[in-house]
């Protein structure tokens, strides 16, 4: 913990520094003593729009993990569903978001509603991929001695596969909860009616950039906050794993 607090106190240090020296403006480069008065003097709007940022991106986040592990059961279980879909998953990662986003607009309106749907375009591709890689990579042994056992498909994905594609799921889940409040804020950019992406893109447009600076940190420490709940919930929901406990145990409890 020391080390990136070290960091982080030098590269405000070394940012007051510039500052001062350069004698630089305000709106050019506001000094981390402007950013804290900007905080201050934009509290409640600033609590408002952090609010509905955050509503937005949990909503979001929500649609995108039940429709990431449906589409993967659904590859899982039905290999033309997966010969199908995976290159076109593939695919969809070379649109750009920013292209697509306007659409939703035309399409929806403004509003949260395209705003939640550019945060499930953003966060449902990493967890559908890295789930279906991990059901995958499941070991065919364990897979055989439940079958050996009278275990049917149904249970054998249950006990067997699900749980060992957990640490997959969680590995593609942390990459998309980074993604998720940036993507939330592109969606307020684009065509939102509150939250920090159109704090900031008002704050920007009125030469506000101390106001920039201040949604610029408040979207990272919400999006490290969020990465931090999801690597808890993955150490107490895989407590075999981050124990040292051996599958074998694992599997044994599962069954029994």
């Amino acid at each position: 913990m020391i080390p990136p607090v070290t960091v982080v106190v030098v590269a405000v240090a070394a940012w007051q520094l510039i500052v001062v020296a350069g004698g630089l403006p305000a709106f050019i480069l506001p000094s981390p003593a402007n950013v804290m008065q900007a905080v201050t003097e934009t509290g409640p709007l600033l609590t408002a729009a952090v609010a509905d940022t955050m509503l937005s991106t949990l909503i979001g986040l929500s649609v995108a993990i039940g429709l990431a592990i449906v589409v993967a059961a659904a590859m899982d279980f039905v290999s033309f569903v997966r010969r199908g879909l995976y290159p076109i998953l593939v695919a969809s990662q070379t649109v750009q978001i920013l292209a697509v986003a306007p659409l939703l607009i035309i399409w929806f309106g403004f509003g949260r509603l395209p705003t939640v749907l550019v945060v499930v375009l953003f966060t449902f591709f990493p967890m559908a991929i890295a789930t279906v890689d991990g059901l995958a990579a499941t070991d065919p042994d364990y897979v055989a001695l439940i079958q050996s056992m009278g275990g049917r498909k149904g249970f054998v994905w249950r006990v067997v596969r699900l749980p060992a594609a957990l640490p997959s799921f969680f590995s593609g889940l942390r990459m998309a909860v980074t993604y998720s409040v940036v993507a939330a804020t592109v969606g307020e950019w684009v065509g939102g009616t509150d939250g920090l992406g159109l704090y900031m893109l008002r704050s920007k447009n009125a030469l506000k950039t101390d106001q920039v600076f201040v949604g610029m940190i408040i979207t990272t420490a919400i999006s490290i906050g969020l990465f931090v709940i999801v690597a808890l919930v993955e150490r107490f929901a895989l407590a075999w794993k981050f124990r040292g406990r051996p599958r074998e145990q694992w599997l044994e409890h599962g069954i029994y």
